[in-house]
């Protein structure tokens, strides 16, 4: 694979680059403006009541509660991540058949419909803040010039690849659809980010740390030079050798003197240095950019509270350890069926949801108070009962009686979730 050397942009910056290119369209608002927008007046039920909420569930339009929010929120909240309707033109259902949401913008009217919301996210974040966009096909490369611009092209951190469903073999003229991608940005260059791993597997790891040494332990073996040419400590020559050229050594000669006394280098036949990097020390393997282990739910036996475009908990899960810590703020503007909000609690965070599908709403209510559902239980209806709760304001929608959405309030506070409707 070639290694390329760094060096300085000839032709302008990414920072210049990124002021220049912007998308160009009818009713585009000026960021001022769309602060400037109606904040939701919300209401909320009741008081806590002995137990206090780590989390809140915002029922309506999320623009005007993101406005709203920032009287409270700005520049508070670590992490966003929202999935937001895929311009896909079509009308989404419940795995009961009831209908959820409408994803009936396109063109010009979805990008500015999610660029507001964006411009209202970016105040919220913290500095050290990051946002996720969760998107398919239809509009993810188009959205990042979108975040480009919102968040600045430097900030631009990843282009995630998810593997979202199984091979699909009924395409003819086409290679089968089962990605989706995730924008990952921050709000600055200092941004919180918890490295995540996954395990290793035993025959990958006897193929990676394929030596062993003197003790037993398995290691693998690594150069210590890296690409680019130094003048300092790093381009002077150890043990009589100079680093290869172009290169320079990873750490300056004390240190590979120390690391050699540790028993950390290998010397090869030929007199060539590796560093030794053993199994014992290893996390685990970091995740990259290409996700495939977090596909939608694919089985019978996998739990969901059946809402359409319902993701793996799994996903968020990684999401949330990576881009926040215990105790921070995150928030999702499309709440759907609560899989952040759940993720979020699991982790000791403050979850802050939004949605205004009476649909979603339901889910939320049953997530927190039965759990979710084996999908093979929707397949055949009947779902399972165990522990669950009667819920006589389970067809809530809205035009619910106050005692009904006062009643689901009482359920969700027990859950730690604050319940306000806009």
């Amino acid at each position: 694979m070639a290694t390329s050397i760094p060096k300085a942009p000839t032709l302008g910056s990414s920072r210049d680059l990124g002021s220049i290119i912007k998308l160009d369209y009818p009713d585009k608002e000026e960021p001022v403006s769309v602060l400037n927008n109606i904040a939701a007046d919300l209401i909320y039920l009741g008081d806590t009541g002995a137990i206090t909420p780590t989390g809140a569930f915002y029922f309506g339009d999320n623009l005007p509660i993101l406005l709203s929010l920032l009287k409270q929120y700005a520049g508070k909240v670590r992490l966003v991540y929202i999935d937001p309707p895929f311009a896909a033109a079509g009308n989404f259902s419940t795995r009961n058949q009831t209908h959820a949401y409408n994803d009936d913008r396109h063109g010009y009217y979805y990008i500015e419909y999610i660029r507001k919301r964006l411009i209202v996210l970016r105040e919220l974040m913290a500095r050290d803040g990051s946002i996720y966009l969760h998107l398919d096909q239809n509009m993810a490369f188009t959205m990042k010039v979108i975040m480009d611009e919102v968040f600045g092209q430097d900030n631009f951190r990843n282009f995630i690849i998810r593997k979202k469903c199984n091979p699909k073999n009924f395409t003819r003229k086409s290679f089968g659809n089962i990605a989706d991608y995730i924008l990952f940005y921050s709000k600055s260059p200092g941004y919180i980010f918890n490295k995540q791993y996954q395990s290793w597997a035993e025959e990958r790891a006897k193929k990676e740390y394929q030596y062993v040494d003197a003790d037993g332990r398995l290691f693998k073996k690594v150069p210590i030079h890296a690409p680019g040419v130094r003048n300092g400590e790093t381009g002077k020559q150890w043990r009589g050798m100079s680093p290869p050229p172009g290169k320079h050594w990873q750490y300056p000669p004390s240190t590979l003197d120390e690391m050699d006394k540790n028993n950390e280098i290998y010397w090869s036949p030929n007199g060539n240095p590796r560093r030794k990097i053993y199994l014992e020390d290893s996390e685990g393997i970091s995740f990259q950019d290409i996700w495939l282990d977090c596909k939608d739910p694919h089985n019978q036996n996998i739990c969901i509270t059946g809402y359409p475009t319902e993701k793996n908990i799994s996903l968020i899960e990684r999401i949330v350890l990576a881009s926040s810590n215990p105790g921070d703020i995150v928030l999702d503007a499309f709440v759907g069926s609560g899989t952040t909000l759940q993720a979020a609690l699991m982790h000791q965070r403050t979850a802050i949801g939004i949605d205004n599908s009476p649909e979603a709403f339901r889910s939320v209510l049953y997530r927190f108070i039965n759990g979710t559902t084996k999908m093979g239980d929707f397949v055949k209806n009947k779902m399972q009962t165990g522990t669950q709760l009667k819920l006589p304001f389970y067809s809530l929608d809205l035009y619910s009686s106050f005692e009904e959405i006062k009643a689901a309030r009482e359920i969700l506070i027990e859950r730690k979730l604050r319940l306000k409707i806009a």
